[in-house]
This record gives structure tokens, sequence and C-alpha cells, in this order.
């Protein structure tokens, strides 16, 4: 199985999506969007800038 991206509605009726690794861990919460399109351009964004880790702010797990 292939990492894969899955689109959630939060409580707040807004969209998120969640990255998961080829055994199913979450390793990427987005932030939400007011739209399943606005989710969508954000996952095109991971997509693009992923692999330059400049892009991103790294930030642990409140459970780690």
């Amino acid at each position: 199985m292939a990492a894969s991206y899955e689109i959630k509605c939060a409580k707040n009726k807004q969209f998120y999506f969640n990255l998961k690794a080829t055994n199913g861990e979450i390793i990427l919460t987005s932030e939400t969007y007011e739209s399943r399109n606005g989710a969508n351009n954000g996952i095109a964004s991971v997509r693009k800038n992923g692999p330059n880790c400049l892009m991103f702010d790294m930030k642990m797990d409140k459970r780690s």
C-alpha cells in the first residue's frame, strides 16, 4: 500500500487532511480549510513542496 491522503470534516464543518504512511500511521495533519477544494489545494502544496523541508515547521505531538 502506498502512502495516501485522507480528507476529513472537522466538528466545525471545516476540512483538513492527514497524510498516512504505508503502514497506516498518520505522519502529517494539515491546518483546517473552509472548503474541500481548499484541502485539495493543501495536498497539492505538500506534494509540490514536501521534498523541501525548509518549507515546513516540524512540531512534536503533545503525546510524545
